[in-house]
This record gives C-alpha cells, structure tokens and sequence, in this order.
C-alpha cells in the first residue's frame, strides 16, 4: 500500500498553534516530491532498503511517496509531478503501459535512481528499460566476496571526498553502455573466471535520459550493505543529484 514520509507534521498536542495552511500549501508544492516504488525477488530486501532511503530522502525535502506496485507508472498527473523515481524492482516484469509511463517522466525532466539488482536487473525482457538505466546485470562470481571500489572521479559531487573502499558482498559483472559517466569501479582478479582476471568494471554510473537525470549503484545487495558509510553515502548523493 501507498504510503508518504513528510519533513514536517503538526500535532493536536504539540502545543504550536493550528499552522497557517495557506503557508503549508505553499511549503508543500515546494518541496521535492519522490516516488519510491518496491517489489519483485524478496532477497534483496527491496521493502527494507527503500526504508533506508525514505527517511534520508525526507531529511533533504522531498515528500516522499513509497507505493508496492508498478501501476504508479500509470497515473500520468503524478509522474508528471515527481522530481524523482527510485525503483528496488528485481527482475519481475513490467507492461507496455507501466514502462511508458515510467519513461514519459524521466525523458519529460524527472530524475531515476537506485542500485544493484533493484534498478540494472529488473525486466529482463525489456531492452528499452535496460537503454534507459544504461547496464544490465549478467554475473557475480563467487556470489558473496570482499573485494575493493575504486573511485575514479574524485571532482564529482557524488564521490567527492570519498576513498577507494572495500565492501563485502556481490561484485556485480555487468553489461554497460558506453556513454555513462563512470564515477566509480572495481576490478575482477580472475579467481572464479580466469578469462576476466583483470577486467575493470563500472560500478557507479551517471547518465541522461531525454531531459531526466540517470544515477546507479551496482552496490546494496541487502539492506545491511548500507551499514558501510561510503555505500550509503554514494547512494544518497546519487539519488539527490538525479533529483530534477
């Protein structure tokens, strides 16, 4: 079910005066508004890390929006409306309608962000969806591994004072467009597929899509992946810069 995060609430017992609601109404159409959407393969906790990012999300003035079904691509009004969509949809499947709903906004200015499998391995069947993120997921050897994100663009605002950082998790081995703006990688060793030993990898990715801003993370296998600063803080920096 729908549900909404706001900055600011009144309460009957909080000893403020009722607020103005003219003044509301003006506070409320300018703030940022997010729509956050979770579903599909329940391993990658998508329910629990859309929990991690709404509140974060809230903080920095968005009116959060968080909805468990891909039919909030249909309401035309409202995709009009978001300065930013950020999906945890593994795999599953998505219509014609949903899928152009979801492209009409961000081609139209909003912003689209998210990570791992949620955002580059959902749809499988739709090539269009996959031109739009600018990667999909084909591999991650060795499943859960330690291995090191290097960070190759330390100007940009995303990845700006953060240091080469080592996770454990899944070392996502992708299929990647060219035109993205890489900001971060990760290099394969070969220790699963010795034909790959060496292979430099995109793990953090800036795009455009028609006037939208694109943002990925290939980091955030489950919610407690975010427990390490540099994951989190990327994810959050990326969501904020894709914002329109």
């Amino acid at each position: 079910m729908p549900d909404t995060f706001h900055r600011s609430q009144w309460h009957p017992h909080s000893g403020q005066d009722f607020p103005n609601l003219t003044k509301l109404r003006i506070i409320y159409n300018m703030m940022k508004k997010a729509l956050m959407v979770w579903g599909g393969w329940d391993g990658h906790e998508p329910q629990q890390c859309i929990q991690v990012f709404a509140p974060l999300l809230a903080a920095a003035g968005f009116d959060v929006e968080i909805s468990d079904t891909l039919d909030a691509y249909l309401n035309t009004e409202k995709m009009r409306d978001y300065d930013l969509i950020s999906q945890v949809v593994t795999m599953s499947s998505i219509t014609d309608a949903q899928l152009r709903g979801l492209l009409a906004a961000i081609h139209s200015g909003a912003g689209f962000g998210g990570w791992h499998g949620g955002m580059a391995d959902a749809f499988r069947n739709s090539v269009e969806y996959q031109f739009m993120v600018g990667g999909q997921w084909v591999a991650h050897p060795g499943n859960i591994i330690d291995y090191t994100v290097n960070i190759s663009d330390h100007n940009n605002p995303i990845t700006a004072g953060i240091n080469d950082f080592k996770v454990h998790s899944e070392q996502y081995y992708m299929h990647v467009d060219p035109s993205n703006k890489v900001l971060a990688t990760t290099t394969f060793d070969g220790t699963y597929h010795e034909w790959i030993d060496g292979v430099i990898m995109p793990v953090v990715w800036q795009r455009r899509w028609g006037q939208g801003r694109v943002f990925y993370s290939s980091l955030g296998h489950v919610a407690a992946d975010f427990d390490v600063y540099e994951v989190r803080e990327i994810t959050r920096r990326g969501l904020l810069w894709a914002a329109r």
